[in-house]
């Protein structure tokens, strides 16, 4: 029996999943396998680097930070978020991230990214979080429109979320067997068509099969959290979703916002501990 961890995306709304997080490694919980995307990849690997506190401690610091995330960062760099600072200067410099223990833990870690020739999703295995890992780490939160595509050995990605927003089939193949799904939308959510279609069919004209994903994510998303569910109602998935809207933009600058989600994460978590304990001790 191998158990998982999966970590949807949704950009800020990654708070809740941070709060989530940082409440299971308070209370020894440790996975076989864990698997993020997009913000489930950039804050989950503190899950493996055991590092409590550290994705709200910089996003709370550097959320109003022009290097972060702006409009000017934009415009000067291509990203939204700052590429040089948010996977160089943030992890080895400003906010120190816990290589040794990340590449010691016996826990593996996948982030997903979408290759944009194909289409299809890349499930990459992150062994050191080095600097190359760091880039599948980019590629997998690179969203479309406001993020330049990421080269990595000659194959270009953008967000994991076009192609796969919740890895769960992708993980129970990989052989996690007993799983635990956070999701950033409340259950009744279902996802509808990109209003942003028609930019991204100018944008991304060389690249039809990235445009067919993104034409068609709503569908992939909504079959995929009618699995989720099912899953849990036979047994063998644990879902942690919030109970109504997250009160939070795509992009936040408010550290108050940040830290409000953050705690919903946190309370959901510490009142279904036990609940989750007994799941995850079951056979």
């Amino acid at each position: 029996m191998a158990t998982g961890l999966i970590m949807e995306g949704g950009a800020m709304r990654g708070m809740y999943t941070a709060g989530i997080i940082d409440v299971l490694m308070e209370n020894g919980i440790v996975f076989d396998g864990s698997i993020g995307v997009s913000a489930g990849a950039c804050f989950g690997i503190n899950y493996k680097s055991n590092q409590i506190g550290r994705s709200i401690r910089y996003n709370k610091k550097y959320c109003n930070d022009k290097r972060y995330c702006s409009v000017r960062s934009l415009i000067k760099t291509g990203d939204m978020f700052g590429a040089d600072f948010c996977y160089r200067e943030i992890p080895y410099e400003l906010d120190k991230f816990d290589f040794e223990t990340f590449q010691n833990s016996p826990m593996t870690f996948y982030a997903v990214a979408t290759d944009i020739e194909t289409g299809k999703a890349v499930y990459k295995k992150i062994d050191k979080c080095s600097e190359k890992d760091l880039q599948w780490i980019r590629a997998s939160a690179s969203m479309p429109l406001v993020s330049k595509v990421v080269e990595i050995d000659g194959r270009k990605f953008l967000d994991g979320g076009i192609a796969d927003s919740i890895p769960l089939r992708a993980f129970e193949k990989l052989g996690y067997n007993k799983n635990v799904v956070i999701l950033t939308r409340p259950r009744n959510y279902q996802k509808k068509k990109n209003s942003v279609m028609p930019f991204i069919k100018v944008a991304f004209k060389d690249y039809p099969e990235l445009v067919k994903a993104m034409d068609n994510r709503h569908k992939m998303y909504n079959k995929q959290t009618k699995y989720v569910y099912d899953r849990e109602s036979e047994g063998d998935v644990f879902v942690f979703a919030p109970d109504e809207p997250l009160p939070i933009g795509r992009i936040e600058h408010d550290p108050n916002a940040l830290e409000l989600v953050y705690n919903i994460g946190r309370e959901q978590a510490n009142a279904r501990l036990l609940e989750l304990k007994r799941f995850l001790e079951s056979d």
